[in-house]
């Protein structure tokens, strides 16, 4: 059964819009817990534009489902999830000017250097997933890594503005599923879904869980977490 990836960036967003202590990311992985959320997703920035250090020691202590890092492949990122060892890593693209990740990753431009970054983590028993496009290139590269998952990147699905192009991108996702399966890669996607287009990206068959946070916390800024979360759950099963 598909499972939910909680994304809490956007509550340290608001904190770091004043540089106060409130809300608590933290405090809000709990509640999303108590929601229903299988998993906890932070991504921690280079720039720390909204989740800090802090934030991720306290929810490595604290999360009781799993805790999935989201961080760039830099130095620093792999030191620190050494130092942490969450439940799995995520590798994305990061640029400082961007509002939020644009794309995957080029693993198919950068296979030397992710299989590095890969290997180290996983020989700390760290599993890893390679944030990338439905692209055959990244799929095959993402394999060629030896990464234990892949995040298919549901961006272009999610800005879709017409019903075919709906259906195009859905079947670009559902092929890629299909080749990472069938390549001895795990698969879960994420980017830009909402409570109204998650359903048909949740059928897809082979898919494991869904990562997604701007919808659940904006709909947790009239309703609380807990049942923005109960809702989310409902939707990737059509129950709302």
């Amino acid at each position: 059964m598909i499972t939910l990836g909680v994304n809490i960036d956007h509550i340290a967003t608001i904190r770091q819009a004043r540089r106060t202590t409130e809300p608590d990311p933290v405090a809000a992985a709990v509640l999303a817990e108590l929601g229903g959320a299988d998993g906890i997703t932070a991504h921690l920035r280079e720039d720390r534009r909204h989740i800090q250090d802090r934030d991720v020691y306290l929810l490595r202590q604290t999360v009781s489902t799993h805790l999935n890092l989201e961080m760039a492949a830099t130095e620093e990122m792999v030191t620190l999830a050494l130092d942490l060892k969450p439940d799995y890593v995520t590798l994305v693209p990061e640029k400082r000017e961007e509002v939020t990740t644009e794309g995957g990753l080029d693993v198919d431009g950068s296979c030397d250097r992710l299989t590095e970054v890969v290997g180290r983590l996983q020989e700390a028993e760290i599993p890893v997933s390679l944030f990338i496009d439905a692209e055959a290139k990244q799929i095959q590269a993402s394999a060629a890594t030896q990464a234990q998952f892949i995040e298919l990147h549901t961006g272009r699905y999610a800005e879709a503005t017409t019903e075919i192009e709906r259906h195009q991108q859905l079947e670009v996702l559902r092929d890629g599923c299909a080749m990472a399966r069938a390549s001895g890669l795990r698969v879960n996607a994420g980017h830009g879904l909402t409570y109204l287009n998650v359903y048909p990206v949740a059928c897809i068959e082979g898919m494991e869980e869904l990562n997604i946070g701007h919808t659940i916390i904006a709909r947790a800024a009239l309703v609380g977490i807990e049942r923005a979360v109960r809702e989310m759950k409902q939707a990737l099963h059509r129950e709302l």
